[in-house]
Parts: structure tokens; sequence; C-alpha cells
């Protein structure tokens, strides 16, 4: 929930876990709100260092013994930007600043302090601090000579390509990114991360979500990467060895990364906002830029980029037609229909995993903030997020609609019996959409780009023991940790969905929240007696080859 709240306010929040056994608790928590840099305040006891009450707070039960171990921040150090114990409260609030100095300053990331017993048990004269000498470093920019190098290089650019992942983090950001697409005619944005609505679907220039594979790459000449943490899978995809690549980043270096490089001739670091302000600005203004961009060879470039996106969402609306003979529907259907019956200000949030391409083509994001995934691989993210989503959006924001979408083993994943528990106990009611493909398909993707005919491309999900026939009832599960205070359905036709997903948004926007398990592919999902690399095959007609390859 404190991810979720703090990816959509950009507000710092606050954790308070139970010593070692609480924070190791923390698991996947913890590595994706580093890998999605969300500025999180985690607090965690230690056990009394006193034993026989030498002072207040010293040991007075069995556990403090059992729950004292040699370096507690070190369970959680890798992860985060600051760790520090609080040995005194003589000196709490400087170090309470200090951790939110860093959990604000890029890249931001969750911070972790401690104090023993004795520690929060010391009487202390009350003190204050002057909170304007405790503010985050600011943002950086370009220098000017980059500024001139970069623009220079977009302009001769005969197909240039703007790759992020995670600009959109600052909703400002978006609005400058059109900004510099707008001016170069003919620059197109590819997202290859997900995480955030980085670039609007309604714009001519927007290739979408790929997850690092995708033709816009291997053809460039000239590739700005910003803000982003995979730009391409070398070994699926990867620019032509005389591509002109520029990298920019609030961490250019990957510092938490042991292995990442990028064959970048020059790389800064720089704010996104900041950096495509000073583009389009500097373009603008420059008297020999702004005559050649006005020219008829980037008139016609911006000409066949709109050809190129409407044939590009046609391709998207022709795969959201469900088989009239079968009166089943996939998950392309499914987001297409979605996007309809929701509020156009809804939220999402995302974990949908190998279905996440096809759910990004078919959302299709237009308004910042409205897109966020979970920043880093620990599946589970969704349903704690989608809670602290809604709560910012209740409290700070404007009240908007929160469509969680999420896989069924990430759902397993989430501890539904917890969030539903919480919606109902505080009130915070979010819609579920459950993708019940009946299995983990991830683990198949993964052997099949390294084996792709060995002997396990050929095993049933069963085989393989990523199967989970028989479907749970994932509503039902819902539904009873609420205490059956919610709405709970199954959807596994075309006419189902249709009927149901109108009275899921209805409740939700009622104040109740709804859980509705999509049997994407049909009555229980897709069939076991496919073969695994049939299933393979008929999932990448389904969006479209490569743009879906998700390890």
């Amino acid at each position: 929930m404190a991810d979720g709240y703090a990816r959509l306010s950009s507000q710092p929040q606050c954790v308070i876990v139970h010593v070692d056994v609480g924070t190791q608790g923390l698991g996947a928590a913890i590595h994706n709100a580093s890998c999605g840099r969300a500025p999180v305040l985690i607090f965690a006891g230690l056990s009394p260092y006193t034993i026989d009450g030498e002072t207040r707070g010293s040991r007075t039960e069995y556990i403090h013994w059992i729950q004292d171990v040699p370096d507690q921040k070190q369970i959680v150090a890798q992860y985060c930007r600051y760790v520090g114990e609080i040995k005194t409260g003589k000196n709490v609030k400087q170090m309470v600043n200090r951790a939110l100095q860093f959990a604000m300053s890029e890249p931001r990331g969750p911070v972790y302090l401690c104090g023993a017993r004795e520690s929060m048990e010391e009487e202390v004269e009350p003190y204050e601090l002057k909170q304007e000498h405790w503010g985050s470093v600011s943002p950086s920019a370009l220098p000017q000579e980059a500024v001139e190098r970069i623009a220079g290089l977009l302009v001769k650019a005969k197909e240039p390509l703007l790759i992020t992942g995670y600009s959109g983090r600052n909703h400002a950001a978006v609005g400058e990114l059109v900004k510099l697409a707008d001016t170069v005619k003919g620059l197109r944005v590819l997202d290859t991360g997900g995480s955030d609505m980085c670039f609007p679907a309604n714009h001519p220039a927007w290739l979408g979500l790929r997850y690092g594979v995708d033709e816009s790459i291997e053809t460039s000449d000239v590739i700005l990467v910003i803000d982003c943490d995979v730009p391409w899978i070398n070994t699926q995809c990867h620019p032509k060895p005389d591509a002109k690549i520029i990298h920019i980043d609030i961490d250019p270096l990957k510092q938490q990364m042991p292995v990442f490089y990028l064959a970048a001739f020059i790389r800064y670091r720089a704010d996104s906002y900041t950096t495509f302000k000073q583009l389009h600005t500097h373009l603008t203004n420059h008297v020999n830029y702004f005559h050649k961009l006005q020219s008829d060879t980037f008139a016609e470039r911006w000409t066949a980029l709109k050809d190129s996106h409407t044939h590009k969402l046609q391709t998207i609306a022709d795969l959201a037609k469900p088989n009239p003979s079968s009166n089943i529907y996939n998950s392309s259907y499914l987001s297409a229909l979605i996007r309809r019956t929701v509020p156009r200000a809804t939220i999402f949030a995302i974990e949908a995993v190998t279905n996440t391409a096809f759910v990004a083509d078919q959302i299709q994001a237009t308004i910042p903030g409205s897109w966020i995934n979970c920043g880093g691989g620990g599946l589970g993210w969704s349903g704690g997020g989608a809670l602290g989503i809604k709560l910012a959006t209740d409290h700070i924001g404007s009240k908007q609609f929160v469509c969680q979408i999420v896989g069924d083993g990430t759902f397993l994943f989430s501890v539904p019996a917890s969030v539903y528990w919480i919606s109902q106990r505080y009130k915070i009611p979010i819609l579920t959409i459950v993708l019940n493909n009946k299995g983990w398909h991830a683990p198949r993707r993964s052997l099949l780009l390294v084996h792709p005919t060995g002997h396990a491309s050929k095993a049933s999900n069963s085989d393989l023991n990523i199967s989970f026939a028989p479907s749970p009832d994932y509503a039902g599960i819902a539904k009873a940790a609420a205490g059956g205070n919610l709405w709970a359905e199954r959807a596994d036709t075309v006419d189902a969905l249709q009927r149901l997903l109108p009275e899921a948004v209805k409740a939700v926007e009622g104040g109740v929240g709804a859980v509705l398990d999509c049997w994407v592919g049909g009555e229980g999902g897709r069939e076991e007696k496919e073969s695994g690399i049939e299933r393979g095959i008929e999932e990448e007609r389904e969006g479209g080859g490569k743009a879906v390859l998700i390890g």
C-alpha cells in the first residue's frame, strides 16, 4: 500500500515492521520499491540490548533473545538508498530527516531505520528543526553543450527513436515529451518498462509497450534512451552497429545492478522532465533547426507517422475481436472492453505478467499517472498497490476509479486474504480483474526462449507443475476475506463478461469492492490438451510476436 500511495502521489510513505522477522517479511515488496523507485521509509525495532533492567526498555520477553541478530540492517541494505540506526532520542529528528532526504532524492527508493527499545524509551527535551533545511537534492539538467549536441543529432537523424521506461513517474514529464515529439516530427517513442504512463497512446509517435524487443530498435539510426532500465534484450533484439545511442538517466550507471551496459557513445546524469524541456525549447528557439523542422521532409515524416499509427491502432483493434463460433474471449478483447466500460479517468494498477503487452495495447492510456505497474519483479504487488493508489487519489487526488488487472498466479501472491479484508475494513473499494489462464505461463516463456524445441517445450502445464487445474475460486477467496461484503463473480464466456463487467463497475462506484474472475480462453482457461509449443505460438499470434516476450 505504501508503495502504491508513494508511486501515485510522489510523497514519501512510512512502513513500520517488527524487528528482524518483520523486516524479512517485507520480502519482494522492498525489491519492488527499490526497482520502482518508490520513496518509502521503513522503521523496525531492534531487540533490547540490556538484560538486567539497566535502563527502561530492557528485555522482558523470551522472544527478545531469539530475535537478536548480528546486523539487522543488512537484511535489506542492498535494496535501500540509506540504512541507519537510531541510537538516541536526542537526534531522532535528524536521523528521520536524513533518511527522507535519501528517499526523495533521485534515484528515489526505500530507506530503512531501526532502533532498540531502550532508545525509544529515552526521555528527551522537546526540540524543533527547520524543515526547509532538510529538502531533497534538486533535479539535474543537461549541460548546454549536451543539449546542442543531442538536438543536432535528432534533427539530422533519418529514423530517430526515444526509448523510455519510467520517465512518466513524474507526471509533468509526459507533457514535455509530447512537446519534443511534436517538435521533431518523425521521432517515435517506445516504452520498454511499462511501469508508468510515459507517453500517450493517442499520439502518432506512440509505439506502445514492448519488453525490449521491437523492430524500431533494429532500424533506428539515432536512439535516445532516457530513464529506462532495459531498453532492449541483446539476445533477442539490438540496435544496428552504426546507430548513435545517447543514454540519459537519473542513474545512468545503474549502481544497484552488478551487470549493466549500453553501447552509448555519450551518457549523462539528468532529470527527464528537465531534459525534454531543454531539448524542445532549444530546437524551437534555434533558427536553423526550427527552419529544418518545418521543411517538407519533416512534414512527410509526420504524415507517414500518422498513417503508421492509424494502422497500428487498427491492428490492435482487430486482436480484440472474440471468436464468433465459440463465445470465448482472449485478454485483448477483455482489456478493450474494460477500457470502454470503466470511467475515462480510471487509474490502472497492472500486474498482468505475460499478458501485460496485450493489456497495454488495448487500454491505450493517455492520462499521466493513469497506468502504474509494479516497478520490479516481485509478484504480488498489485493488491496492496491498488489499495494504496486508491487511498492516495481519495485523500489528495480526484477520487478516481481504480482498476487492478492481475494474473491468476499473481493474484495468489498478493495475499488476497489481507488485501480484501483491508479493502472492506477501511472502505477502499477497487475493481479487480483476474486474468485466469489456468496457470503460470511466464516459466514456459522463459524455457522456450532458451530451449524452443527441447523436451519441456512439448510438455503440458501439468507436466511442468505450472497448472492451476482445478482453478481456485478467486472471487470467492476475496469475498470470504471481505466478510461477504464484496461483489464477486466469474465470467467464462463473452456473454457473461458483457453482462457482469458493468455490474462490477457499478458496485465499485457505489462503494463496494469487486472481483471479476475472467476465464481468458474459455472455461478453465486454456485447455491442457494443447502442447506447450502450440500454446506459445497461439499467445504470440494474439499480441504481435516478439513484442510479448517476458522473462
